[in-house]
């Protein structure tokens, strides 16, 4: 096979995306490469390949009216001698993509965040735009980090993204309104963080989050980000009401996503009680690897606006390992997650992967509380270095966890899965594709991945997402973070957004049930 970056070869994609341009990775003195569909062909010369939309759009229109299938065949000119590397394909798939997507590009530094900026990028073309970013309104003495954007299914109308130290709040984007909200009342740990719609109605519940981050000397993974007291909350755009969901403080509740019928809420949940009388947020650090969380979901009844008992819906604990982010696909049957060995922000963590729940064969399960491993005693050596006694529970974990096989109805998403982190993922409006967040290509950047979806839980090979300039993503010095498909483009211009980020927040009103 030809060496092409990215790797193109054997993808299949949408019939609406963006020309897929690659560089070929080896030298020679000239270049040439044809697209053949049938008995058509274009051809495209240069070491960097890179159709023009319009020959794009004849070639997939082709394939599709054909086979679905492109043929690409690379030569290569050196020293007068040509040479054809094995051809490959492109299939079209008849399924098509929302035509837009939404992250935050964020340096990989950590104290220059204030620099990060929200985007849109068309999918069908190559066009990128700000949506809003923090310099707008901050400056070297006033930073600000927005985060957490989503839209009401797939809806840019209907657009929350969080505003965190100055000028902060909850800026909302409803049908045509704008507002900045404060959602912290004196019975709620913080205002909202990590957002989710109800799939029509005017509510989201957030989770409510006391974060913190500490860094590794000796671990490559770089950083560990943990909360140490999290909820949820149910908030009502109409009333501009907060009421608390849960409340317990030996449970961390995390990352809610309503299900498509609005009947649910699924969220990640870990047990810590505390062990002693030191800080809390300085014993987590000490037991980061200790703290891990299950997949649980709780009820919701549209009428009464009350939720109900939570379940347990897969038990990753028992199999000594830790899953975040629940996103659940449009027609309700298959429920995406991530799944790493513990902690609950696996954007740095390499062993994290992609799994599948199928919820046609999901049932509340009995829940057990596990014990909290923290330390075993060697009364042999009672001076026995830390970094030992943790590697000696990790092992027990270890071997606990390998006697527990993967559910039935779980199943790791292999084909998109890579020897580094896979992290936040969505699902497009018609359940056919994913975007996810990979650190695959080099280790330190998060780049978009896009796969398609047969409906059955299976995916094809994932293909980076197109840029115009192939080699681009190889000097970009930033990451994509949270990737979301929505329908069309934010019309609201990034001025208007700040605007509303100068006004003072509108205080929510507390309401208990």
């Amino acid at each position: 096979m030809p060496k092409i970056y990215p790797d193109y070869i054997n993808v299949t994609v949408p019939p609406n995306i963006a020309p897929l341009h690659f560089h070929i990775d080896q030298d020679a003195d000239e270049y040439v490469t044809r697209f053949a569909v049938g008995s058509e062909e274009w051809l495209c010369g240069g070491r960097d390949v890179r159709p023009g939309v319009k020959t794009w759009r004849d070639i997939t229109a082709a394939a599709a009216a054909a086979d679905g299938r492109i043929t690409v065949e690379v030569y290569m000119q050196h020293q007068g001698q040509w040479l054809r590397p094995l051809p490959f394909e492109i299939t079209v798939s008849s399924d098509s993509i929302d035509p837009y997507i939404s992250y935050r590009l964020i340096s990989p530094s950590y104290v220059t965040y204030e620099d990060l900026t929200l985007n849109q990028r068309c999918l069908e073309t190559f066009d990128e735009t700000l949506i809003y970013g923090n310099m707008i309104n901050s400056d070297e003495a006033n930073g600000q980090c927005i985060n957490c954007h989503h839209t009401q299914w797939y809806n840019p109308q209907r657009l929350q993204f969080h505003v965190r130290q100055y000028l902060g709040g909850t800026v909302i984007s409803y049908d045509g309104k704008t507002e900045k909200v404060n959602l912290k009342t004196d019975s709620t740990l913080s205002a909202g963080v990590y957002p989710t719609w109800h799939p029509s109605k005017p509510w989201i519940v957030y989770s409510t989050n006391m974060t913190g981050q500490s860094f590794h000397t000796r671990d490559p993974q770089k950083i560990e980000v943990q909360d140490t007291k999290s909820n949820l909350i149910f908030y009502d755009l109409e009333h501009n009401e907060v009421t608390p969901i849960t409340r317990d403080t030996t449970w961390l509740d995390c990352f809610p996503f309503w299900s498509p019928d609005g009947r649910y809420v699924y969220y990640v949940s870990a047990h810590w009680e505390r062990l002693d009388t030191t800080a809390l947020d300085f014993e987590l650090i000490q037991n980061y690897k200790a703290v891990q969380y299950n997949l649980y979901r709780i009820p919701f009844d549209e009428q009464t606006r009350t939720f109900g008992p939570r379940q347990l819906m897969y038990d990753a604990v028992a199999r000594n390992r830790s899953v975040t982010l629940p996103r659940i696909s449009p027609d309700g049957r298959w429920l995406m997650f991530t799944e790493a060995r513990f902690g609950v922000f696996h954007i740095w963590h390499s062993d994290a992967d992609l799994y599948l729940l199928d919820l046609a064969r999901a049932e509340p399960q009995e829940e057990v509380v596990h014990a909290i491993i923290t330390h075993v005693p060697n009364p042999a050596d009672p001076n026995e270095p830390m970094m030992f006694q943790r590697a000696r529970v990790d092992s027990i974990r270890e071997c606990l966890g390998a006697l527990v096989p993967l559910p039935e109805n779980v199943m790791p998403a292999d084909s998109l899965n890579s020897h580094d982190c896979e992290s936040y993922h969505s699902w497009s409006s018609n359940g056919s594709w994913v975007v996810f967040s990979s650190r695959r290509v080099d280790g330190n950047f998060t780049r978009p991945f896009i796969a398609h979806h047969d409906g059955n839980g299976h995916f094809t090979k994932p293909f980076e997402l197109p840029q115009d300039d192939p080699q681009f993503h190889r000097e970009f010095l930033r990451s994509y973070n949270i990737p979301e498909f929505m329908s069309g483009p934010v019309t609201i211009t990034p001025q208007e957004f700040a605007t509303v980020v100068k006004r003072d927040a509108t205080p929510a009103t507390l309401k208990m049930r």
